[in-house]
């Protein structure tokens, strides 16, 4: 008996302290009991509103995929590689992404992705064009979990991803800025401005970008518009709220509305607002 003893593996026993602690911490068996906690050591002051807000955040990147957060083919921002540098070049500067997918042909044949960083080597080696500078498309189902998306953005290196339906069809794309968003809230880039930086620019085209916040004081001022007395009866403090209360909805990306001899177009569209108007003036007929 005293042999057998020797040859049985030996039970390996938990010291008192992760004993106390096992009976001190009742088991974790659901995301709500996290939640339940991490609301606990808030109130306790153990962690802060922010830290709570984010870890929350990362809870709910359990519950999402691609599809609830992606950016609409629609509304995508995309690039014709058979369009002259011109156009591409002007496309590129006014709506200020870092990244574009580029199609051929047909909208649904996405070829790659333009990095318009990369847009700097065509000056300096002339013999390159546009589609020796794409790089490969990730391409993701919709079902796709956030957590996951998360990982393969990190094993792929890449911050874009395309998203496919069930048939094979483009339905969107979705971005790592889109996923960390879920997590810390909504995070601003280049293309957005401080409150102090003025919010209408002037385009080497003669149009103008203006910011969908700006004041409707100052864009009226700036482009000596007049309302009309049904527009003037509405309180609005933005510009961007007075088009989507005329429009009925929130316009999305390539829509245009004309406000005296002014056409707004929508540029850039974020968090169900729009960000940006490319403001033209209308040629006046006599």
């Amino acid at each position: 008996m005293a042999l057998q003893r020797l040859k049985e593996k030996p039970l390996q026993k938990k010291s008192i302290r992760t004993r106390v602690i096992d009976w001190l911490s009742p088991k974790i068996s659901e995301s709500s009991d996290v939640a339940n906690y991490l609301l606990r050591a808030q109130e306790d002051k153990a962690i802060t509103a922010e830290t709570l807000r984010m870890m929350q955040g990362v809870l709910e990147l359990n519950k999402s995929s691609a599809g609830d957060i992606m950016v609409a083919a629609p509304a995508m921002d995309i690039i014709n590689i058979d369009a002259p540098m011109d156009e591409l070049l002007s496309n590129v500067i006014d709506i200020a992404h870092s990244r574009f997918p580029v199609y051929e042909g047909e909208k649904e044949n996405i070829i790659g992705i333009l990095h318009t960083k990369d847009l700097i080597k065509l000056q300096k080696a002339p013999e390159l064009n546009v589609r020796t500078l794409l790089r490969p498309t990730v391409w993701i189902p919709e079902s796709k979990g956030l957590v996951d998306l998360l990982r393969e953005f990190r094993r792929n290196r890449s911050h874009q991803a395309i998203v496919v339906d069930e048939f094979g069809r483009v339905a969107g794309l979705v971005t790592i800025e889109d996923v960390l968003e879920e997590i810390v809230g909504e995070i601003e880039d280049e293309f957005d401005t401080n409150e102090d930086t003025g919010e209408i620019f002037a385009l080497s085209d003669g149009s103008y970008r203006v910011a969908g916040r700006t004041k409707l004081k100052d864009v009226l001022e700036a482009f000596e518009i007049e309302l009309s007395k049904s527009e003037e009866e509405e309180d609005f403090n933005t510009i961007g709220g007075l088009i989507a209360h005329e429009m009925g909805y929130v316009p999305r990306r390539g829509e245009i509305f004309l406000l005296g001899a002014l056409k707004f177009e929508v540029m850039h569209t974020k968090s169900g607002a729009v960000k940006w108007f490319r403001v033209r003036k209308q040629m006046q007929i006599n």
